[in-house]
């Protein structure tokens, strides 16, 4: 897993911010001085010479080793259709990767509380599926990894049983009700990401699936 880190800078800027671009160098960009004699070629600012006809140089800061805390949603629908056995083999295998940047990360049971402004990264794998505050509940630097079964993704239009995890309470459903959960699911799925894209990284995972495929074609994960 040494190919790999976890992706954890926002994937969209805030109205008005504007993300800092990474750079071949390992760095990060951030600041630009004038070029002084000794200065490397590689490192003068093309694009600022072009605009103002003068030389500058990048000034990069040192990567920072990401600290990381996980979170694994075991709630009464995290129950359902195989999602938590999935969900700890996919928990299991960003530890592995959080800690060859970060040896203290650990995994925590159940969801975020009291969460303390930091620099850490939160990650958090759920169904994401419990009405919860959840612009409250996610931190600023957050990887969202939701996990979702075929069947709650994509249920039959035929006639259904309903039935409530909390209470027991079984409810018939129809053509009509089906299509509006699917509707209303994709409302929800679309909320959940634009937030965590927001603040940091999102991959929807369907239980069963290969996690590292997805992970990586979603930006949670990255190649070193």
């Amino acid at each position: 897993m040494t190919r790999y880190r976890i992706a954890a800078k926002p994937y969209l800027p805030y109205p008005g911010e504007r993300l800092a671009r990474r750079k071949g160098l390992g760095g990060e960009f951030y600041e630009l001085r004038p070029y002084a004699a000794g200065d490397e070629v590689r490192r003068v600012h093309w694009r600022a010479y072009a605009k103002t006809g003068r030389l500058y140089t990048r000034l990069e800061t040192a990567p920072e080793r990401a600290r990381f805390r996980l979170f694994l949603d075991e709630s009464e629908s995290m129950r359902l259709h195989g999602k938590l056995p999935y969900a700890e083999k996919v928990a299991s295998l960003l530890l592995r990767i959080a800690r060859q940047e970060d040896p203290l990360a650990r995994l925590e049971r159940g969801l975020p509380r009291d969460l303390r402004p930091g620099r850490g990264v939160l990650v958090l794998l759920t169904d994401g599926l419990d009405p919860l505050p959840w612009p409250r509940l996610l931190p600023r630097r957050v990887v969202l990894v939701q996990i979702l079964s075929s069947l709650e993704l994509d249920p039959p239009l035929e006639e259904a049983l309903l039935r409530d995890v909390e209470t027991g309470e079984a409810l018939p459903v129809g053509r009509e009700e089906v299509k509006a959960y699917k509707k209303a699911l994709a409302e929800h799925l679309k909320g959940l990401r634009l937030l965590a894209l927001l603040r940091g990284r999102y991959a929807l995972l369907k239980a069963g699936e290969a996690p590292l495929p997805g992970l990586l074609r979603q930006g949670v994960l990255e190649l070193l």
